[in-house]
Parts: C-alpha cells; sequence; structure tokens
C-alpha cells in the first residue's frame, strides 16, 4: 500500500491511497466462503449453498464492505504516521484511471489547526464573584409557595383578579373570520402570570363569572404566529369559572414537605442557602472561565474545521444536569432563575 498527502487549502487535506487488488479479492473470496457457511437459500440444506451462488447473490455488498474496510483501515493509518489530527470523516472517492491491479482512492478531509497563542502577558481578566443575599433567600422561599398554591372558589359575584385562575371560552376572528389557534373552551390561566397577551389579561381582569365581554387585540409584530402578528383581532370571552390562591402557611408540615431535614424556619433557609450558594458558585465559575477563554481567543488566530462547527451546532441544547439536594426540582429551577438574574451584566 502507498499513500500520498497534499495540502488543498488552509486546513484541507488529500490523502491518495493505492491498494493491491489482490488483496481486496482476497479478503472478498474469505469472507464469502465464511458467508456461506451459515447462509439459507431455497432449495439447499444450510451451509451447503454453492459459492458461486452466494457470491451471485452476495458479491457486491460484501466486495464493497472489504473495500470500504480496507481503504478505512489504510486511511487512518497513513493519517496517524504522518501525525496528522484528522477532524471529522474523510470524503473518499475511487479514481478510475488506477493503474492494472491496483486500486486507487482520494480521501479528502480536515486536520485540527496549529494554534499559537498570541502576547497574553499584559492581558486582564475580571474576576466575578456573588454572595447569596437574605433577600434572595426570602424571594426564593416565596417561589416555593407560589408554586404550591391551592385554589378556592370565589364567592358568586366577586371580580378576577390578579393571581386567580380563571376558566374561559374564547373565540378571536380576524377580518370577520376565525384564524387557527384563536379558539378555546375551558381553558384555564391564572392572571398576571404572563400566559396570556398584556391586553388579553387586562380584558379578562375584573369579569365575574358568567359574564362575556368583546374587545380588540393587537398582536405584536414579533408574535409566533404568523397569521396575526402585527394584525388586530376582535375576542370574545366568556368567563366560567374564578378560583383564588391561598398560599401555604410557612410551617413545619411546609417545610417537610420540602424534604428538609430540619423543618424548622432556620433550618429551611440554611438549606435554600446551601443550594443557592452551589449554584452560584457554579455560574460563577463557569463565568469567569468563559471571560478567561474569550480573552485568549481574542489574542489567538486560528481557522476552525468546519466538522467541528457542525458538531458543536448538533450539541446546541444538550444540558448538564446538578445534584441539588433540595428534595423538589422546581425549588431547584425558581433558585436557577434567580442566579440567572444576578449573573446578568446589568445586574
Amino acid at each position: 500500500m502507498a499513500a500520498n498527502i497534499e495540502t488543498l487549502e488552509k486546513l484541507e487535506r488529500k490523502m491518495t491511497l493505492t491498494l493491491p487488488a489482490d488483496s481486496i479479492r482476497s479478503e472478498v473470496e474469505a469472507r464469502l466462503r465464511k458467508l456461506a457457511r451459515t447462509v439459507r437459500m431455497d432449495g439447499f440444506r444450510p451451509g451447503k449453498v454453492p459459492l458461486n451462488i452466494v457470491a451471485q447473490r452476495y458479491g457486491y455488498s460484501v466486495q464493497y464492505e472489504v473495500v470500504n474496510d480496507k481503504v478505512g483501515e489504510a486511511f487512518f493509518k497513513e493519517a496517524a504516521d504522518a501525525k496528522l489530527r484528522v477532524a471529522g470523516q474523510p470524503t473518499i472517492t475511487e479514481k478510475s484511471d488506477a493503474p492494472e491491479g491496483q486500486l486507487v482512492f482520494d480521501a479528502v478531509f480536515e486536520v485540527f489547526p496549529e494554534i499559537n497563542l498570541g502576547d497574553l502577558s499584559s492581558v486582564e481578566v475580571e474576576k466575578l464573584s456573588a454572595e447569596v443575599s437574605e433577600d434572595a433567600i426570602d424571594r426564593t422561599i416565596d417561589i416555593l409557595r407560589k408554586q404550591r398554591c391551592t385554589f378556592a372558589q370565589r364567592a358568586k359575584g366577586s371580580p378576577a383578579e390578579k393571581g386567580d385562575r380563571v376558566t374561559i371560552d374564547f373565540s378571536g376572528k380576524l377580518d370577520g373570520e376565525p384564524f387557527e389557534g384563536g379558539k378555546a373552551d375551558d381553558f384555564v390561566f391564572i392572571l398576571g402570570e404572563g400566559q396570556m397577551l398584556k391586553e388579553f389579561e387586562d380584558a379578562v381582569r375584573g369579569m365575574k363569572t358568567g359574564e362575556s365581554k368583546t374587545f380588540p387585540l393587537s398582536f405584536p409584530e414579533n408574535y409566533h404566529g404568523k397569521e396575526v402578528a402585527g394584525k388586530t383581532a376582535d375576542f370574545l370571552v366568556t368567563l366560567k369559572n374564578i378560583e383564588a390562591a391561598h398560599l401555604p402557611e410557612l410551617n413545619e408540615a411546609f417545610i417537610k414537605s420540602l424534604g428538609v431535614a430540619d423543618p424548622t424556619i432556620e433550618g429551611l433557609r440554611a438549606d435554600v442557602r446551601k443550594n443557592l450558594e452551589r449554584e452560584v458558585k457554579f455560574r460563577v465559575a463557569a463565568r469567569n472561565k468563559q471571560a478567561a477563554l474569550d480573552v485568549v481567543t481574542a489574542k489567538t488566530e486560528f481557522d476552525v474545521p468546519k466538522a467541528s462547527v457542525q458538531l458543536l451546532h448538533g450539541a446546541a441544547g444538550r444540558q448538564k444536569t446538578l445534584g441539588i439536594t433540595l428534595a423538589d426540582e422546581k425549588a431547584l429551577q425558581a433558585a436557577q432563575a434567580l442566579v440567572a438574574a444576578w449573573m446578568k451584566p446589568d445586574a
């Protein structure tokens, strides 16, 4: 086997591989004989199918498999011998003008760049730090209580208020015609939570059970429904039920429901602080690491293999799960939301 490597442009390389046809042929024959010992065909006992019939049926696929294996092995051996750091998978094509008795293939691929760091002697990186305040603990506990609130029927004739859970029927029309997603029955949402557009919630707030109302609703230009984005629709809403929210008392039973070992207010605050501090530590470390990497990147120029870019796009959206001891997962989400707000540059 022989190989020749040439540079095409930047990180792209081409390797020309030459393989003896005899080595391919002998491996194909060996695999066909092995296949003939187990293959089943109508009219023949297992293991008694003639080799020429096996070759007629499976010869092409076996040869394709052998060529792929041999070329792949040859490529990665030559790349290792040449100390090439291959990025991604090569694109391999067979050449039609190969000498008699030989098979010739071109493998086009990319390599990782050689990175030379710039002068970092004068570089400064701001190291962030953050503390968990008593106010942050209070806000987290408030969120935990809201996540466990219960709802009870409001007195007849009472208007819907912020925080109430309401059940409505609604239908909207655009230029007098219904539109997709503009109608629902027994739709439930909590007023003031931002589940609906503000103008919609404002229209429902103050209504009483059994009351109906019509009103215009202007959709923002960037609304996800392209059919109605930037347009004004007419809505009819009927309020069917109003339930008022009741927050649980901050007592021993509530704290036990969170899985906190010490079911006192002091124990709860200590547990919340511990988890917030862990999350803050993780986010601060990640932020500082990214700041250092940004500075190094700004001082260093290098080409990025296309294969690496594609890999990064494929990995986008993957999330890392943290081991948090606070029993309730929603409590962790609340803590993470608070920490994310603290870590904003303008915070």
